[in-house]
Parts: C-alpha cells; structure tokens; sequence
C-alpha cells in the first residue's frame, strides 16, 4: 500500500471517529484529546487500522511510556483506542489492557489568607472577579470563562453551570461577600452577554486567566507550583475544614465519583496538623 493511500485510509477512519464522538455529545475538549490521540496511534500502526491487535497496542503503550509520557495521557491514549474499535469498528473482541497506575500527587491549594491577599493586590475588577468567583464557586477555568450573566442568581446566591466536564449542568454557591460588587459589575449587561468576555468581545483564553492568577501570585509573593486550577482545590478543601459533609462538596464540583473529592480529605486532615513534630 503506498503512503498516499495510508493516508487516505486514515484520514477516513478519523472522520468516522470524529462524526461518531460528535454524534455522541462528547466535549470539544475530549473530542480533541481522542482525535489526537488515534491519530498518533493509527501513525503508529501504519496499516490496517480497523483490525484489532491487542499485541500491537500494547507496544505502541511501551513507546509512549519509553518517551515519558504521563500515565494519565496513556490512560486517556488506551481509553481512545477502545472507543474506536468497540463504538467505531463495533468489534466484539476486548481488549484486555488495564490502565496504567496514576501517580497520586496531592493537589496545591492557596490558604484563605494567600487568596484574600491576591484579591486584595488586584486593581483590574474583572480580574479580581475572574479570580474571586473560581475560587467562591470551585469552579473550573473554562466553567468561569463561559459564565453568562443569566447563568448567575444573585438573589438565591447560586450559580448555574452548564454543559461542564461530562456535558452535565449543575447548581454551585455563589459567594455573599462579592455580590454587591458583581451587581454593579453586571449593570448594562444581556442575559446571554458573557460576564468576563475579552477585550474583543470573544471568551478569554484559559491561558489569559492562567496568567491573572500568575500576576496576583506575583503581587503578593506567593511561590508554588499552583495553576487556576489551585483556586478549585481551594474551595473544596476550605468547605471540607468548615465541616461541610463531603457528598455536599461532591455536587458542588460535580464529580462522579466520591473518591474524586475525598482527595481533599487527605489535605485537610485535622488530626494531622495537630501533631507537632518532635524536633
């Protein structure tokens, strides 16, 4: 087979994966992820991509790992290529390959007072905003970027998130303490205009509101390796230190799983910050 019609080849099955993810209501997001990672995969294989050899696939997860690739992009490489042959080629055959261990590494989180510092230092409002509601909210960067000003109840002090992680909606606080203030920030906004849109109109890029968080770290001194992200870690493991029942917590992230919170368990331990070291 010559490389054109490699190519050809492979270029049809990706439509074929692509219009069935779509058809599926997957993410952009995982839509992507998936997309590049068969391709990398169909790269690998050369030919005959819709056959099932479990051998080969078990190599092409050594190559990854040889190269230093995360255990989790291999667990999401692994789940990709099942979906092709099992809601793609409809093929019965399984695919007895476990997922590789994930390194378990405790999430970095901000304490109240570095976040009230941070908020504190940052003069630009819609940043400050951008911040205060992630962390108020526990919500994710790309939750926060596409917030509409209907999607906020000031008076119930909720927030309705839709179409997060999984293409699922959910109900989350809103914090008292900013309400005042996102009342008047809101004032001559439509109910579907964006509540932190770019300076042209558009959705911030996640990147833009990386680098806000950076700034305000900046601001304050605050040195650690902490993303956006951090400000989620942060508000479920506050919640969790004020007693909320961690099922509560789970609905407010929205995560399947309880074990996804109870992460937080291990961060916020009392017990353990009140065992003074010997020394």
């Amino acid at each position: 087979m010559s490389t054109l019609e490699v190519l050809t080849d492979m270029e049809k099955e990706l439509n074929k994966i692509e219009r069935e993810l779509k058809i599926r209501g997957m993410s952009r997001r995982t839509v992507k992820s998936y997309m590049q990672a068969l391709k990398s995969y169909f790269t690998w294989k050369k030919a005959d991509f819709s056959h099932l050899d479990e051998e080969n696939i078990r190599d092409f997860l050594l190559h990854e790992a040889e190269r230093r690739c995360s255990a989790s992009t291999r667990s999401l490489i692994l789940n990709a290529i099942k979906f092709y042959y099992r809601g793609v080629v409809r093929c019965e055959q399984d695919i007895n390959i476990r997922s590789p261990k994930k390194h378990h590494k405790l999430p970095v989180i901000f304490s109240r007072d570095e976040i009230r510092r941070m908020l504190k230092a940052l003069e630009n409002q819609k940043h400050r905003l951008i911040l205060a509601v992630a962390y108020g909210a526990g919500l994710r960067v790309s939750e926060v970027l596409s917030l509409r000003k209907s999607d906020i109840d000031l008076d119930e002090r909720i927030i309705h998130v839709k179409r997060a992680k999984g293409n699922k909606d959910r109900i989350t606080v809103f914090p008292d303490c900013i309400s005042e203030e996102m009342k008047e920030y809101l004032i001559g906004m439509r109910g579907d205009d964006l509540v932190f849109p770019s300076e042209h109109g558009g959705k911030l890029t996640e990147r833009t509101a990386q680098q806000v968080l950076a700034h305000a770290m900046k601001k304050v001194g605050i040195i650690k390796h902490a993303t956006f992200h951090s400000l989620r870690h942060s508000f479920a493991t506050h919640l969790l230190e004020d007693g909320v029942n961690v099922r509560y917590v789970q609905e407010l992230l929205g995560h399947n799983n309880i074990r996804t919170t109870q992460i937080y368990v291990h961060v916020t331990n009392p017990g353990l910050k009140k065992i003074r070291s010997p020394l």
